[in-house]
């Protein structure tokens, strides 16, 4: 008995123990939850223009920074970098503190870059105690300094494109690092099809591509070795015309990407697609990337609709090109075409519910040549994984940005959200290029209630114009279009100037009171019928892309679509003839006067 009754009090007072133990680890558990919510800040009025899920809100950290924002990393002491759109001398780089847990930064620095920088550098991460940079040509690093906002070590050189670039063409270098001292830089394709003459109609490929030898695909180098040019590392993947949005998966070791797919279906081969068809195709390809994968460009470009890769116009016909379907690897899963794919970010905090915990988040910078159809995108989207592999769906995660719907010309969004990273807390941080805005998203509800109803909200929200695929004929922003000139100009440069003329701020120049278009009648038309490449100035910005030739409009086409042109966007000049038109052409190389003079 008295054995029995020894038993029956050790396994009471065991009993006890353990339910005390119990409930004071509930009470922890509920006191830490309610303390981690107690430190988030208070978001700002209407979330700072977002739509988000239920029980997420979003506090703007910062309004308009000088040199506006690309991509963003944030510090394990809640210091936030951000890559300066603009760079300059000592200025490429902006960090960012909040000193009094209100969620707004109220210390701004710049440092960094070497003032030759031109715009569009992209990367910003931190890897390994160093937080490193890139400007279009070269990725530096600094190593941080514990507990001072701004770096105080030397920046060094890890990777400079040594390739002669005379031309501003998927030029960016974003980075990312796997564990085991590797450090992954895309080379983009400079050209957008591996055309005889690039973005010229009916120019045939070259096959086979000479570009693919040292652009077209990752490379990968060491994260620590000083001063590597493309010879130092290994080609790791091929195929890839553009790559912006990068990140490796710790959960499952490998390189994910999203591609941005060719352009112009439309301008250079207009008897093959319909404006509809050019607008929502090719897809944006979201890869999982293995050593030695080859993603298709040039010789074919990915069908979401289809589901399948098809042979671009370029390849049709060339032995060999179509042979080369069989080796290439197919994506995980197809967006619409255009929404320019600029970063992508694996969730591993623990501030978010659960469905979102090792998910992808994409940035959607939003697309420039969907005309005649609305720009689409300028959204924050998420793929969920589950047993570590992506669902077969995709969300709207973050909403809002352009502030308008439809949005007819890019300059008509306020917002383009452009980079992602995550707070030591789990918060989500996202930066746009136009104003240079930043905010901090958080999640303020019980995860364990999160579901259907918060998403239901956001499943609507595909049904907008600027994330829905557009109705081939309401959603034609031509319909009953007669100006003289202006459908020429909707259809061959609206996709990259605008149909308000006032290009996107960034790649393409504006038209609006541009000196290029008031000035000289000659230049003018010799721009448009030879193209042109390389840096140029206008309006006292800087713009280094490729405008393509477009011999292929008669002489009365051009007159119609150059004289809508300086008559138009605030523009007033004189009208260009025919005439005039045809006095240029004669005086140029055969193949810009081997057209049509009507």
């Amino acid at each position: 008995m008295k054995y029995h009754y020894n038993l029956y009090y050790q396994t009471k007072t065991a009993s006890a123990v353990f339910l005390k133990r119990a409930v004071y680890f509930l009470i922890l558990v509920s006191f830490t939850q309610c303390e981690e919510k107690t430190k988030l800040p208070p978001p700002s009025p209407d979330n700072g223009g977002l739509f988000l899920p239920g029980n997420f809100a979003a506090v703007v950290v910062a309004d308009s920074l000088e040199g506006k924002a690309r991509h963003i990393a944030v510090n394990e002491n809640g210091d936030i970098y951000v890559k300066a759109r603009y760079g300059g001398s000592d200025s490429s780089v902006i960090a960012l503190r909040d000193t009094n847990s209100d969620g707004r930064a109220d210390i701004i620095k710049r440092f960094g870059g070497t003032g030759k920088e031109r715009g569009y550098g992209t990367a910003v991460r931190i890897h390994n105690g160093y937080l490193y940079f890139s400007s279009e040509l070269v990725v530096y690093r600094h190593k941080l300094t514990p507990g001072q906002l701004v770096p105080e070590s030397p920046m060094e050189i890890i990777v400079n494109d040594d390739h002669a670039h005379g031309m501003h063409e998927h030029i960016a270098k974003p980075v990312s690092f796997d564990d085991k001292g590797n450090m992954y830089v895309p080379f983009g394709a400079p050209s957008n099809c591996c055309q005889v003459s690039n973005r010229t109609p009916s120019s045939p490929g070259i096959y086979p591509c000479p570009l693919l030898e040292d652009h077209g695909g990752i490379w990968r180098f060491s994260a620590d070795k000083p001063n590597q040019t493309q010879k130092d590392g290994t080609r790791y993947a091929t195929g890839l015309r553009s790559i912006v949005a990068m990140d490796w998966n710790k959960e499952d070791g490998s390189l994910y990407v999203v591609n941005h797919g060719r352009d112009d279906l439309l301008r250079l081969w207009a008897h093959k697609f319909t404006p509809w068809q050019s607008a929502v195709l090719p897809s944006e390809e979201f890869f999982k990337v293995n050593e030695g994968m080859d993603g298709g460009w040039p010789y074919f470009y990915y069908d979401q609709m289809k589901k399948k890769k098809v042979i671009n116009p370029e390849y049709e016909g060339q032995a060999g090109a179509a042979e080369r379907e069989k080796d290439l690897e197919p994506p995980i899963f197809g967006f619409p075409g255009h929404w320019a794919p600029n970063d992508v970010f694996f969730y591993t905090g623990n501030q978010f519910p659960e469905r979102y915990k090792k998910g992808a988040f994409i940035a959607f910078h939003g697309s420039t040549n969907r005309a005649p159809y609305p720009q689409s995108s300028y959204f924050i989207g998420f793929i969920p994984f589950e047993n570590g592999k992506p669902t077969d769906k995709w969300e709207v995660f973050a909403d809002g940005f352009a502030g308008v719907d439809p949005i007819v010309n890019v300059s008509d969004a306020i917002y383009r959200p452009m980079g992602i990273a995550m707070g030591p807390d789990g918060s989500l941080y996202i930066a746009e290029t136009e104003k240079g805005k930043v905010w901090r998203i958080m999640y303020t509800g019980e995860k364990d209630n999160f579901g259907g109803e918060q998403l239901a909200q956001m499943e609507k929200r595909k049904t907008l114009s600027h994330i829905r695929t557009p109705d081939e004929v309401n959603d034609n922003l031509d319909k009953g279009v007669v100006v003289a000139g202006e459908k020429i100009y909707n259809t061959y440069c609206g996709a990259c100037h605008q149909r308000n003329g006032k290009g996107d701020n960034n790649r393409f120049p504006p038209l609006a009171e541009s000196e290029w278009v008031l000035g000289d009648k000659k230049r003018l038309i010799e721009v448009l019928l030879k193209g042109l490449e390389g840096p140029i100035e206008v309006k006292g910005q800087s713009y280094n892309n490729v405008m393509p030739q477009h011999s292929f409009l008669g002489n009365e086409d051009v007159a119609k679509v150059l004289t809508f042109i300086r008559q138009n966007f605030g523009n007033n000049a004189s009208a260009i003839s025919p005439e005039e038109v045809k006095e240029v052409r004669a005086t140029l190389p055969t193949q810009q006067t081997a057209t049509a003079t009507n």
